[in-house]
């Protein structure tokens, strides 16, 4: 059995500013989706930094809002019942990655329109640019001690203060880096190295996350005000079907060979 360590979730306080671990592994996710972005236009003339750069907007924008927005639509209608402005409230707190996708696939269809390229190709182009962002995030997760996973008796199991019961548990918040950070982005990253056809990218990343976070949620505690939603079905595994479903669809239509021109 393991202890969770003693983190801090504050880099530091001065005065009114108390920058968390959390935000900046977002900082740091999206510094790496900027330069993952930058490395690809050298074998994709269709982009370049200027459009990267412009991309990187939309990018954060979407996750933040739609992430947000996820969150309250998915996990938090009854504390928005309770309280009106919940949803503005981001300091206490929740962030959906559902949510954010839905957020960021309406984002690049705004950035595709603007810059005249196809839906499906700027999906391919980023997907490989969203794993690391995903393991910085878990991470975070980590460190705040939070979306710990069920009771296990594996030697690794740990104990979380906010569990405020002393039995260990699996630490899913480090599975999911794991999966959805690091083997995602090497297969991804290594599919998108070939012509594909468009959309097949977009297909494979969400085919591929769908079934790691339902992996996850076999041992990751449901949200307690929520609990399993059908039988032994967690939301988290609910929204990922239409993820695989979508991929799978993906994957194997007769599309049109991505635009690399």
């Amino acid at each position: 059995m393991l202890t969770f360590p003693d983190f801090n979730p504050y880099i530091f306080k001065l005065g009114p500013i108390h920058p968390t671990w959390y935000g900046l592994m977002y900082v740091i996710g999206f510094g790496c989706a900027y330069l993952l972005g930058v490395q690809r236009t050298k074998s994709n003339p269709a982009w370049n930094k200027e459009e990267v750069s412009d991309l990187m907007t939309y990018l954060m924008l979407g996750v933040v809002l739609g992430g947000r927005i996820g969150y309250v639509l998915f996990y938090g209608m009854g504390y928005w019942a309770q309280d009106l402005l919940y949803p503005f409230k981001i300091w206490e707190g929740g962030m959906s990655f559902h949510g954010g996708l839905l957020g960021v696939m309406f984002a690049l269809w705004l950035f595709g329109r603007k810059k005249g390229k196809r839906f499906w190709d700027v999906t391919d182009y980023v997907a490989p640019m969203i794993p690391p962002g995903l393991f910085f995030g878990r991470i975070g997760n980590f460190i705040n001690g939070e979306l710990w996973g069920r009771p296990t008796d594996v030697p690794w199991g740990m104990v979380f203060p906010g569990t405020h019961d002393g039995i260990p548990r699996h630490p899913s918040q480090l599975y999911e880096a794991g999966l959805e950070g690091i083997a995602l982005f090497v297969i991804i990253w290594f599919y998108s190295a070939k012509p594909r056809r468009s959309g097949q990218v977009s297909g494979m990343f969400l085919v591929l996350y769908g079934v790691f976070r339902s992996l996850v949620e076999m041992v990751r505690q449901p949200d307690g005000h929520i609990d399993f939603i059908i039988g032994r079905i967690t939301m988290g595994q609910a929204l990922s079907l239409p993820m695989i479903v979508l991929g799978l669809w993906l994957l194997f239509r007769r599309g049109p060979r991505a635009n690399l021109s």
